[in-house]
């Protein structure tokens, strides 16, 4: 590739030599807001970080109540649930001590949390992680002073289980109304002293060090034909606690950072030096010194791995995909229960896993769709909504809310169907997975161009719209509202392009490509605007949170800047006029809004929003805050970052198409585009330095920076490096 200039090989290192950590000075106060989470995929905690009293509340991504809930009633539909705490606490008869040089810390890179602090002259240290490869959490306690761990040790569940101790082992099991199982249990082992299980605790005393293992399960299997229920949990954790006992300590923490540097060292980026002395600060101070005003571009970068970290965290085979709040929950009753939400929501959790290289984490969501699709089809079947003329009803719809049960919640949200279908696509059109795509992805796509067939209303000049959709703006609406018309063209559109790619189903392949020819497509309104209906009556002085009707520009590409400029123009004033975050700030609406000023070119007002959302809806431990905490706005605006930094949706890609003046120095490793490539760029003084590009599958490779545009040969397994004119270097 040549040799980088000066100011990019400093950025470089100062990413790698950072690497990403969050860190305070004080244990957390609250959950939320402070606590750090952990996690494996599937099994997952918030770490408090306390001294006299560590709190480690965790959650599994299978405990949920609820069932198929047939009636669609949101109130019985269920919710996620919070699991349990495991608690360390020292002696009562310990004195009062002052702590010294006290920090808790979370490394972004290791997926560890680690606790220092010097009690009586004697420096203590814990640290946790959450293994993928082996199962189970983990929490080391040791001390630079033989025999100076003593605490007790207690398993508490969240729904009135009884805690048992015996030997070194603590555990509970409970069994919910709906019929699931679940079980906990955590294994002590210690090195010195010794461990008595007392009541329902363990008693560590005079030990050199301690390992704490914690498994836990449910019984809940997703498979429809079995009800969604398997075998107890127990056995299950007690291997899991045997293998991860024999392996010890040392070997643990090396499969965790292996496996988790193995997803995570994919991407890297670095867009400006903060200064030292802010550096310097504890992660909550940092933050306040942004939202006051001041530079951080580390802090920005930051938030960015900070959506790659917890996608990776919540979001892995075997288990669910990220829930609104993506894997950590501390309550039975959570905000709109902790669901899946088909509206935006689970979509915009999955926006990222495509372009920063994290193609295995979206794997989950499609798991899901598929266990759910039979009460889905019953739902939709038995509803009248969807009777047609016919009687029957092909494919199937969901609602607003659902859960892993087959359980759907609140209005029908029609388009969503076509939604999920988006994504099947993407992950397509990223990787290249033929086996993928004929096996998974164009089932399921079909399935749903069957249920729009036989939904769609022809209007006098024979053009088709979607009648009577739900618009997340103002309820139920007349005919083709642009927003569900988009979402329907891409599903028409993304299937033409699956039976080209397969080579399949021509008679059919040609009917949906009629039907997407015919399609009332967007159209331009009196004030210049993308109209929101198909007559003329939006409001420019409405400034809803919600940008639905831009769902052509992003994440959809019926609307972009290369194909159709009028109607980005058009787009790009219904934006503006929606003002810099809406009618209330959310954590969503600015990663949305960042994506789709980062399609329309505006690098400034991309910029814009990711300052807004650290300044206006972040926590001090960098969650989003709807308010309350939710965590697509962290999924989201690491999505949006890929889309200033590289884009592929118009059939080129291009680089650096919304670079704000304040990145003006930078380099980005990693980042994927559709066909097949991936993308390393680097940028000096706002300008283009070189890029280069490695390809999966030798697709022709078309790229853009600026007005300046390429068609380059890059061998399947191949590199080519260009330089600001897209000449080969």
């Amino acid at each position: 590739m040549g040799k980088l200039p000066c100011a990019i090989a400093l950025l470089a290192g100062t990413a790698s030599a950072q690497n990403f950590r969050l860190w305070y000075d004080r244990p957390a106060r609250n959950w939320s807001g402070e606590a750090l989470p952990l996690g494996n995929g599937r099994l997952g905690c918030m770490v408090f970080g306390g001294v006299a009293r560590e709190r480690i509340q965790f959650n599994e991504d299978s405990l949920w109540t609820g069932d198929e809930n047939p009636s669609g009633d949101y109130k019985t539909m269920g919710a996620y649930q919070n699991f349990g705490d495991l608690l360390i606490e020292l002696p009562a008869e310990a004195k009062p001590a002052q702590e010294e040089g006290y920090q808790r810390a979370l490394s972004l890179a290791d997926a560890e949390h680690r606790v220092t602090f010097k009690r009586e002259g004697v420096t203590h240290t814990r640290a946790a992680f959450a293994s993928h490869p082996d199962q189970v959490i983990v929490l080391r306690w040791a001390a630079d002073k033989a025999g100076a761990v003593s605490a007790s040790v207690k398993l508490q569940g969240a729904h009135g289980e009884t805690p048992k101790a015996e030997g070194n082992e603590l555990s509970f099991a409970g069994s919910l109304k709906n019929g699931l199982e679940h079980e906990a249990r955590a294994r002590v082992l210690a090195k010195g002293g010794k461990v008595e299980a007392k009541d329902t605790a363990l008693h560590l005393s005079g030990c050199d060090e301690a390992v704490v293992l914690l498994a836990a399960g449910t019984s809940y299997l997703p498979d429809y034909a079995k009800k969604y229920h398997g075998p107890h949990p127990g056995e299950r954790l007690r291997r899991q606690l045997d293998a991860a006992a024999k392996l010890g300590y040392d070997e643990l923490r090396a499969r965790h950072v292996a496996d988790f540097q193995k997803l995570f060292g994919r991407v890297a980026v670095a867009w400006g030096e903060t200064a030292p002395a802010v550096r310097a600060l504890p992660t909550d101070k940092r933050l306040a010194a942004y939202r006051a005003g001041g530079a951080d571009p580390e802090l920005e970068a930051m938030l960015f791995q900070m959506g790659r970290y917890l996608l990776i965290s919540c979001s892995r085979r075997p288990g669910l995909p990220a829930n609104l709040q993506g894997l950590w929950n501390d309550s039975n009753s959570p905000p709109w229960s902790s669901d899946y939400h088909a509206n935006i929501n689970v979509q915009m959790n999955y926006w990222l896993a495509e372009p920063s290289n994290l193609a295995e984490c979206h794997l989950p969501f499609f798991d899901l769709i598929q266990s759910q699709l039979e009460p889905w089809r019953k739902a939709t079947q038995a509803d009248r909504e969807f009777k047609t003329a016919s009687g029957t009803t092909r494919g199937w719809a969901l609602r607003t809310s659902h859960n892993i049960t087959g359980g759907l919640g609140w209005k029908w949200d029609k388009t969503a169907n076509a939604w999920y279908c988006q994504h099947l696509w993407e992950h397509y059109a990223f990787g290249g997975d033929k086996e993928f795509l004929k096996t998974v992805a164009y089932p399921i796509m079909k399935e749903i161009t069957e249920f729009w067939e036989g939904r769609l209303k022809a209007l006098p000049d024979a053009s088709l719209v979607v009648p009577r959709a739900w618009s997340p703006e103002h309820g139920p609406d007349k005919d083709g509202v642009s927003y569900s018309q988009e979402i329907v063209w891409d599903l028409f559109n993304n299937y033409v392009e699956a039976a080209d790619a397969l080579g399949a189903d021509k008679p059919c392949r040609d009917k949906v490509a009629a039907m997407r020819d015919k399609l009332v497509t967007p159209k331009i309104g009196k004030w210049g605007q993308l109209q929101e209906w198909m007559v003329d009556r939006d409001d420019p002085k409405d400034q809803h949170r919600h940008t639905s009707h831009l769902f052509a520009v992003y994440p959809g590409r019926q609307i972009s800047m290369a194909k159709t400029p009028e109607l980005a123009k058009a787009a790009a004033v219904s934006l503006a006029a929606r003002g810099e975050a809406g009618d209330s700030r959310r954590s969503w609406t600015w990663p949305w809004r960042c994506a789709l000023w980062a399609r329309l070119g505006n690098a400034e007002n991309a910029g814009r929003m990711v300052r807004g959302l650290l300044t206006y809806n972040t926590l001090p431990n960098l969650f989003a805050n709807h308010p309350p905490f939710q965590m697509d706005g962290n999924f989201g605006i690491t999505a949006a970052i890929c889309e200033m930094l590289l884009q592929s949706q118009a059939g080129e890609m291009v680089l650096l198409p919304a670079l704000p003046k304040a990145w003006h120095t930078g380099n980005v490793r990693g980042l994927r585009a559709r066909g097949g490539f991936e993308a390393d760029v680097d940028w000096q003084d706002g300008k283009l330095a070189s890029a280069t590009l490695r390809s999966k599958l030798g697709s022709p490779c078309r790229v853009r920076y600026g007005d300046k545009t390429a068609d380059l040969k890059v061998p399947a397994g191949g590199a080519v490096t260009v330089n600001a004119d897209l000449v080969a270097k």
